[in-house]
Parts: C-alpha cells; sequence; structure tokens
C-alpha cells in the first residue's frame, strides 16, 4: 500500500472517510489502514480520527510535499506527473531516468534535499534538506535540437514573474540563465536535452531557488543571496513552487516554447544585463561591449566599441555591478 494512495483520498474531500471504506478502496484490512495514517502523522501530516465517523485530512505538512503544491496548482501540463523526492543526487538526473522509462510530457521532480546538483559549466549546487526550492521539468515537444535555445530564458522569464508576484522583491534576470535580487543569485536554471540527429526526445529543465538558505560557503557568499536574506521572512515552499509551475506552463504555452515579440519585450525590461558593460571571451581575446539586447534565439546582443553589434550564446559573461 502507497502512502499516495491514502493521501488521493482524503485530500479529495473535506468529509471523514471511514476507516472500512479505506480499506474496502484499497483492498487491505483496517489495521493496514491504521498504521499507513500513523505513518502519515509521524510524516507530518494532521490526520483527525473520529470514532464512528473516520479520518480527516486537516492539514498538511509546511516542508515540501505534492499533495501541497497540487492544493495551488492550476496547469493543464506541467505537473501532471508530480513526485517530491525526500532526497535526490540532481533532480534532473531523476527525470532523465524517467524520460528514459517514458514519462509525460509536463512531469516535475522536486526534492527536499538535493546533494549532487547540477549548475552551468559542471559546477555543483547542493541544497540541504527543507531549506531551498530544487526541482526539474521535463518536456517532449516537436522540434530539432536548434530550435531548444529559447527554453531557458522563458524559463528564466517564468521564474523572474513567480517571483516578483509572489514577494514582491524587485527580481531580475542575469543572462542566460540567473535570476537575481540586487546584485546577487537567487536562482539558477539549467537546461538539458536528449535528442537524436533532428528531433528532440525530451527537455529536461531544471530550477534552484534559494529561500531559506542564512548563509552560503565564504567562495560565492559575495554573489548569492536567499528570501530570507532579503526579506527577512519564511515563504510556503509548496505555494512558491506551485506558483513558478504556473507561470512556466503559461509562458511555455502562450509563446510554443519561442521567444515571441512579446516574450522578448517582457525579457529586455526585466533583464539587468541589458545597458550594462560586458566582457566576454572570444576565443582567447577578452572582449568588452555594451549589451543591448537579446536575439529570437536567446543569444545575447553587444555593441562593440567601433558600433558593430555580435551575439554571445554561450560561456561566461561578466556584467558590470553584477557578480
Amino acid at each position: 500500500m502507497d502512502n499516495q494512495t491514502i493521501l488521493d483520498i482524503l485530500t479529495q474531500t473535506n468529509e471523514y472517510v471511514s476507516g472500512q471504506a479505506l480499506a474496502e478502496q484499497l483492498g487491505v484490512s483496517r489495521q493496514a489502514v491504521w498504521k499507513e495514517i500513523k505513518s502519515l502523522r509521524g510524516l507530518g501530516y494532521d490526520i483527525e480520527s473520529v470514532t464512528k465517523r473516520g479520518y480527516r485530512l486537516n492539514s498538511l505538512p509546511k516542508y515540501l510535499n505534492a499533495p501541497a503544491v497540487r492544493a495551488s496548482l492550476n496547469t493543464k501540463i506541467i505537473g501532471c506527473e508530480l513526485t517530491v523526492l525526500d532526497s535526490v543526487g540532481s533532480t534532473n538526473d531523476y527525470l532523465k531516468r524517467r524520460g528514459a522509462e517514458g514519462c509525460k510530457s509536463g512531469a516535475v521532480a522536486a526534492a527536499r534535499e538535493q546533494v549532487n546538483g547540477k549548475g552551468r559549466l559542471g559546477r555543483i549546487w547542493q541544497s540541504k534538506r527543507d531549506e531551498n526550492i530544487a526541482f526539474s521539468v521535463l518536456l517532449r515537444p516537436k522540434m530539432a535540437p536548434s530550435e531548444v535555445a529559447p527554453v531557458t530564458p522563458l524559463a528564466g522569464l517564468a521564474v523572474c514573474k513567480a517571483l516578483r508576484e509572489f514577494t514582491g522583491l524587485d527580481c531580475r534576470i542575469k543572462w542566460p540563465n540567473d535570476v537575481i535580487c540586487g546584485r546577487k543569485k537567487l536562482c539558477g536554471i539549467l537546461t538539458e536535452m536528449s535528442a537524436e540527429f533532428d528531433a528532440v526526445e525530451y527537455i529536461i529543465t531544471g530550477i534552484g531557488i534559494n529561500v531559506d538558505q542564512p548563509v552560503f560557503p565564504g567562495e560565492i557568499a559575495y554573489k548569492a543571496t536567499s528570501l530570507l536574506l532579503e526579506t527577512g521572512r519564511h515563504y510556503d515552499k509548496n505555494k512558491l513552487l506551485a506558483c513558478v509551475l504556473n507561470q512556466l506552463e503559461q509562458e511555455f504555452l502562450s509563446n510554443n516554447l519561442e521567444l515571441t515579440s512579446t516574450a522578448l519585450e517582457e525579457y529586455g525590461s526585466l533583464c539587468a544585463t541589458i545597458g550594462k558593460n560586458v566582457t566576454f571571451m572570444r576565443g582567447t581575446r577578452r572582449v568588452s561591449g555594451m549589451a543591448v539586447g537579446v536575439a529570437e534565439n536567446g543569444e545575447l546582443k553587444i555593441m562593440l566599441s567601433d558600433g558593430s553589434v555580435v551575439t554571445v550564446n554561450s560561456g561566461e559573461v561578466t556584467a558590470q555591478g553584477i557578480y
């Protein structure tokens, strides 16, 4: 018997459900039902029991859990399969395995603890238990690998808009894949894919949001922040994750996974990199210029001192005043 099965039954009603009804629906004994109820209570689920009436779920745990996320989710595709893991190496790697097994487009995996998360350029992003939000979304779009580039900026736009709405903070986007508050990183995004030569099998976008982290290691303390450090508040991670997933679906579907004129306009208005002096590498040469916009394929447009405009699609870009 699966805890989630009992939770599904109890979360579908505000009424009491008798132990006998649960036992019959699950095909187990009433004693087995009681053991599972006891286990759920131990996990933080407030389940009331009344003689001759049965069991009723009064409240869900405050830590990240699937029923609480679903309660605030208003999506049709993203979150169709929603898994919240107690601990995982990487939510991206977990969804790669699920993707190979044939999970649905829109599947989401989140974790209370991520011990081997991935960042850009092979960096490690770790999340202690119940401090932050680490999750990944799998999509199966009908597109060529060369058409995937807009997914990351669209995800950045969605996360930025969701955080602004949920917290009231003046969050901005640092091209290509970070969301910042002030001059410090609040969120990172990494998109990976599995593809044939001319067709994508699936895309996985991993997102890490610093929520309740009170301190950061010395080597990144100067450039990292969290919602707790910025506001002094502890936010409901389940409602926040649902808010981000709702916004992700809106941006992905309304723009058809493309950087439409509307998306580019919004992205430009929220991108802290645009208007800044930036430096980047061209081969072995370091080049400077001013970021002036983002192209339809997600590349950063940079105006050089001679007035010419070049584009950058990968690698490290250092923006003046932003870590």
